[in-house]
């Protein structure tokens, strides 16, 4: 666990919120290891129900250019999905679609900010859309869809 994070409920054991520092009260998922690697990524939900997602670009962010990696935008865009369908998504599920478009390059420093809406949410699959902006500047769009993922039943002993 993240020295700057405690245990939220018994419900969500993998989410944890800062308790100190720049993303004071931000909460972040622990279980993905690979998210964990390339972040940190945060999400809070502000006061009008909305998700805001962020990450300070750091060095390890970086191409060989000085710019934030497509791949760790993309990244940072798929938490920032499963974030934004807070609401509407209660359990698993996996990404089974992603779409973006590169409009502009962040730098170490910069802090990158993602909000976005659920377009809709049916019985198994919810559509989204988001932007990433660093202050006044959009750097990225993308939409994804999310599939609800049912645990299998575990086979009984001698059935």
């Amino acid at each position: 666990m993240h020295e700057l994070t405690k245990a939220p409920p018994p419900r969500r054991p993998d989410l944890h919120v800062a308790t100190e520092g720049e993303f004071k009260g931000w909460r972040t998922w622990i279980r993905d290891s690979f998210e964990s690697h390339v972040g940190p990524f945060w999400h809070r939900i502000e006061e009008d129900g909305s998700v805001r997602c962020a990450f300070r670009v750091e060095k390890k962010h970086l191409n060989g250019s000085g710019n934030v990696h497509g791949g760790c935008y993309m990244a940072f865009a798929d938490y920032s999905l499963f974030a934004i369908a807070t609401h509407v998504l209660d359990g698993r599920a996996v990404t089974t679609n992603f779409a973006c478009e590169f409009l502009d390059a962040a730098r170490e420093g910069e802090l990158v900010e993602c909000t976005g809406e659920v377009s809709r949410a049916g019985g198994s699959l919810i559509f989204l859309r988001g932007r990433m902006m660093s202050g006044d500047r959009q750097l990225f769009t993308f939409s994804g869809t999310i599939k609800r993922v049912k645990r299998k039943a575990q086979p009984q002993p001698n059935a």
